[in-house]
């Protein structure tokens, strides 16, 4: 899990709850009618009360660990990757093309359905890590669920060793909250090289290896911050055990090259697509930093930002490949570094695409605007708003259950209510027709101990203007889901 995804300022969704009272043409936000007593038909299938359940194709076995909402199911074979013209795959393309083969190899057809050993265990995540949860993660059963990053196939790429350095692109899942930079399935690529010791020259100096092709890249001219050194045995250590200073320098100085070229190709197309949609557009100097970091599966780790648009970026995360993945994988001898960037964040950022749900779109008006991008990158421009509808707040408020520790039960052992099962519902419930979902307000009641939660759900869809009718009958089914799923007791 390389760090978090759409979560910077120039990408990130502009949240504006307080302005979409001038903007619904009447929708506004009201209180909802008790629906206690009211016989609905469940609105959220997880089909947990099956044995099995079938996904792209194949069929797996299912167990109370089952959390995967159809919505999600039906969108697996969609693989936007892999569909020619779509921002994801030109993003992919371009990346792909500062990694050449036959040095990298491209695997870009991996099953999203792996096993919890290749997603955690492989990388050292720990047994309590919160990545594990159900709340995080699409459970399958209790072994195999539904990849949560592309890091998931690295143990295996580094077993088949089929290649010096390798590209994974991927579509990943995971439970999250509903805005416009968020989505329950998105894309990743990871990337690593390699080196092995026993192909090393001069008596086997790997750090001279490393050196020498490090001087056969690419130089740039862009401005790097790089305060610290290569590694901090307190901050961002080593792995002292198994890799030389001399060698975790030398992996250092090859990984950040390699990612500020790709990042030189990413950024020059941005500006070029900007220049194109304005001939006023202000070109800065491109300016990247190195911020020190932490993953499991990385020592030392990096994350690259980049000054562009008047904000300091987050890109990607990396580092220096953890040695016990390498022997876990058969392949001790070697050693390399590896990242890992969204694909998703960079296209919104290319493409100046401003809500992640364009692109599960199947609208002509969306998919046209890059017709032909794949075949010539210098036709690539900037998204154009094809339409803007309005948008339909609506709140919904209730009690959590009392036999939560969230709701006030103070004993041990109780389940806790967590915010992305309501996420999960509405989203499952209503689909990519909900824009927004976010807490506004809570409240523990002085005496009882239990807990009022209130969200504001905005549903707009970016097709075609909802009735009125359209959005209470959806939020009806909500409420009903929300009872149903979570026991809570609408207000």
């Amino acid at each position: 899990m390389w760090g978090s995804r759409l979560t910077t300022p120039c990408i990130q969704a502009r949240r504006a709850i307080g302005s979409f009272a001038n903007s619904t043409k009447g929708c506004s936000p009201a209180p909802l009618p008790r629906i206690r007593n009211r016989r609905v038909t469940p609105a959220v299938q997880y089909r947990a009360n099956s044995s099995s359940t079938t996904i792209n194709g194949t069929t797996y076995k299912t167990d109370s660990w089952f959390n995967v909402p159809q919505n999600v199911i039906e969108k697996v074979p969609r693989r936007l990757h892999l569909q020619k013209d779509h921002p994801v795959y030109i993003t992919r393309q371009i990346i792909e093309s500062v990694f050449p083969a036959p040095t990298y190899k491209y695997h870009n057809t991996f099953n999203p359905v792996v096993t919890t050993h290749q997603n955690f265990d492989s990388l050292g995540f720990p047994e309590d890590h919160p990545g594990r949860a159900k709340s995080d993660t699409y459970y399958i059963n209790s072994e195999t669920l539904l990849r949560t990053h592309t890091s998931a196939h690295q143990a295996d790429v580094f077993r088949a060793n089929l290649s010096d350095g390798y590209l994974i692109s991927a579509d990943v899942y995971r439970r999250d909250e509903v805005d416009k930079s968020h989505y329950p399935i998105f894309h990743q690529m990871e990337g690593a090289r390699s080196w092995d010791r026993a192909n090393a020259a001069n008596g086997g100096d790997i750090a001279a290896a490393i050196w020498a092709d490090l001087e056969k890249l690419p130089k740039h001219d862009i401005e790097v911050q790089d305060p610290n050194p290569p590694f901090h045995e307190e901050r961002n250590p080593r792995q002292a055990d198994h890799h030389s200073p001399a060698e975790a320098e030398a992996l250092a100085a090859h990984l950040k090259r390699s990612l500020e070229l790709m990042v030189v190709e990413i950024f020059s197309r941005a500006k070029a697509a900007a220049k194109r949609a304005d001939p006023n557009f202000v070109d800065e100097p491109l300016q990247v930093r190195w911020v020190e970091a932490y993953f499991p599966f990385t020592s030392p780790s990096w994350e690259l930002e980049v000054y562009y648009s008047g904000d300091w970026l987050e890109v990607l995360g990396c580092g220096v490949v953890k040695q016990d993945i390498y022997i876990n994988a058969g392949v001790p001898n070697q050693l390399g570094w590896a990242f890992g960037i969204g694909l998703d964040r960079i296209a919104m950022l290319l493409f100046q695409i401003p809500d992640i749900r364009l692109f599960w779109s199947q609208d002509k008006r969306f998919l046209k605007q890059f017709k032909g991008v794949s075949d010539d990158l210098s036709l690539l421009k900037r998204f154009v708003p094809f339409s803007r509808y309005p948008a339909c707040a609506k709140d919904v408020s209730f009690w959590l259950k009392p036999i939560s520790a969230a709701g006030g039960n103070t004993k041990a052992n109780v389940h806790d209510f967590h915010e992305n099962d309501v996420m999960e519902i509405v989203r499952s419930v209503a689909g990519d027709v909900v824009e927004d979902v976010r807490l506004v307000d809570e409240f523990t009641h002085p005496k009882t101990g239990r807990k009022s939660m209130c969200y504001r759900i905005i549903y707009r869809s970016l097709e075609r203007t909802l009735t009125n009718a359209e959005t209470n009958d959806l939020h009806d089914k909500v409420n009903a889901a929300l009872v149903e799923k979570l026991g809570v007791e609408i207000r």
